[in-house]
């Protein structure tokens, strides 16, 4: 099956639970009309798809959609902060003008907050799901509180947040601090997605380590694929930051199947290989042998 027919259902699920979370950002106003025109004006919802994929794929029928739209949610806010001409100063996020462009910088700013905080709170409403279901088996407290930690985690200083400062001022363009800038800034929400995917679908507490490290695999090969087909582009554009152009396409290359392998590996240890996820990782796979053709 090709790849968007395998995404297609989940992507549909997504838009459609997320047009629904709408009445969730407050009575109507110019800074929620902002928040709506950042999360309905498409994208490939990829990172909410991980939670379902995840959810779905460890049988325990829960209802994991308060924590993919907590995803989207925190990723829709980091796209706007980097958006605006105090960061990368686009014009465009998905052909469609940037948020700051249609509503000015500082209700795009406030946007990122709320966003940000009605991410939060759709965690503790999927927890309180948790808890109201036929679901005993499940600790929705401790669900809850390893999801926030995870998630303010890769948010903060160590993740997201301090990934884009690092990509605006690198201090040195060695391959460390590029593989420091892929984990803070792209690995971090894949994280939260595998993580959140796992917990709230009631995977085990004591592979939460595997469930990490899978994501950190899946995110830094996606981030170097992503590096790879970027090459021409970011030249133009004067951007450094990109591993394929520092490291070189062969050593890119074996890093990329070195963390596709990884990946594989331990979703076999978390009984997850047959599901979509295998697939995700086979795409990306024939994306780079394409794009290096």
């Amino acid at each position: 099956m090709d790849i968007t027919e395998i995404l297609a259902p989940y992507k549909e699920r997504v838009e459609q639970n997320l047009r629904k979370t709408m009445p969730a950002l407050g009575p109507k106003s110019r800074l929620r009309d902002a928040c709506e025109y950042a999360l309905l004006t498409g994208g490939k919802r990829f990172r909410p798809i991980l939670v379902y994929m995840i959810g779905d794929a460890l049988g325990n029928k829960v209802d994991v959609t308060g924590a993919a739209m907590a995803v989207e949610y925190f990723h829709t806010a980091s796209l706007i902060a980097d958006d605006l001409p105090c960061m990368d100063n686009d014009d465009l996020r998905r052909n469609k003008p940037t948020l700051h462009k249609v509503y000015g910088e500082g209700t795009a700013l406030l946007a990122t907050y709320a966003l940000i905080a009605a991410g939060y709170e759709f965690l503790a409403k999927n927890s309180r799901e948790i808890k109201q279901s036929k679901a005993p088996y499940l600790n929705s407290d401790q669900i809850c509180v390893l999801a926030l930690e995870n998630a303010t985690y890769n948010t903060g200083m160590h993740g997201a947040t301090g990934g884009q400062y690092l990509d605006i001022n690198p201090e040195t363009l060695t391959k460390e601090a590029i593989l420091e800038v892929i984990q803070k800034k792209t690995v971090s929400l894949f994280e939260i997605s595998f993580v959140l995917g796992w917990l709230y679908g009631g995977g085990a507490i004591n592979k939460l380590d595997k469930v990490k490290k899978a994501a950190a695999h899946f995110g830094t090969a996606f981030q170097i694929a992503d590096d790879l087909d970027d090459m021409a582009q970011d030249e133009k554009n004067d951007r450094q930051v990109n591993l394929a152009a520092i490291l070189g396409v062969d050593c890119a290359l074996s890093m990329f199947h070195e963390e596709i392998n990884s990946f594989q590996n331990l979703l076999s240890e978390l009984e997850l290989a047959a599901s979509p996820l295998t697939n995700l990782s086979h795409f990306l796979s024939k994306q780079v042998t394409y794009c290096t053709l």
